[in-house]
């Protein structure tokens, strides 16, 4: 597991904790050994490719001992945890190593600290979540932009990523569909207008741009409006101007 440490760097890369785990397998006579790899994933999520292929590896018989670097690298959910290290774990006849941690099922003294650990780690999740929506927070009311792609009618400023450009094509289909709803068409009125004009969709313009990859329904909905797009382009906080003095 890797996400959630992105402060900690390269002591928490997947290489390096596969060097430790490599090394701790073999000064302790540990062999047939295979890698289980969550990369990129958090530890409050157990819904992980690489943790679920190794349950179903414990399940047919092939795991008898599972190691990792620390009891964080297991994951950061203290129920879930525990029900693994507690309860999982033990009916199938698994010992469970957290090297750092220094946690070994084999050793009962070693596991009776792992419940506070789990605590500790699950904590350390929460209070790392919270301070990034502190961050995403203030970024957003200092008038900076938080989503990582620009709304439709925008493109981002090649010489300052936080900074968004007017992209004339689609600012226009922008400024047609509120002269339409000013002019008295409803939604569903307007989402046909663009159809029948043959406008490109919102997905269909930004995968035209390179911005994502193209859906395979666009090639064949590339022009076709729906009502919920139109809504959300009404209702989005992006395209209001700050009113003339």
């Amino acid at each position: 597991l890797s996400r959630d440490d992105g402060a900690e760097g390269e002591s928490n890369s997947i290489a390096n904790q596969k060097k430790m785990l490599s090394k701790y397998a073999k000064e302790n006579g540990i062999t047939n050994t295979r890698f289980y790899v969550d990369d990129g994933y958090t530890g409050t999520n157990f819904n992980r490719p690489g943790f679920q292929q190794m349950l179903e590896d414990i399940d047919m018989g092939y795991i008898s001992t599972v190691i990792v670097k620390d009891m964080s690298r297991l994951g950061r959910d203290y129920l879930q945890v525990g029900y693994y290290t507690e309860t999982y774990f033990p009916d199938h006849d698994i010992r469970f190593i957290a090297i750092n941690s220094g946690v070994d099922s084999a050793n009962q003294q070693d596991s009776d600290f792992t419940p506070f650990l789990n605590i500790i780690n699950e904590w350390y999740a929460k209070d790392t979540s919270k301070k990034i929506r502190a961050v995403v927070k203030a970024k957003g009311q200092s008038g900076k932009p938080t989503a990582s792609i620009p709304v439709y009618g925008y493109l981002k400023d090649p010489a300052d990523k936080n900074r968004w450009v007017i992209d004339e094509e689609a600012a226009a289909v922008v400024r047609e569909i509120y002269s339409l709803c000013i002019k008295g068409y409803g939604v569903s009125q307007i989402a046909s207008e663009l159809t029948r004009r043959h406008i490109e969709i919102p997905t269909a313009h930004l995968a035209t741009l390179g911005l994502r990859e193209r859906p395979t329904y666009v090639d064949n909905d590339a022009y076709h409006w729906e009502d919920s797009t139109v809504t959300r382009i009404l209702q989005r906080q992006e395209y209001r101007c700050k009113p003339k003095p």
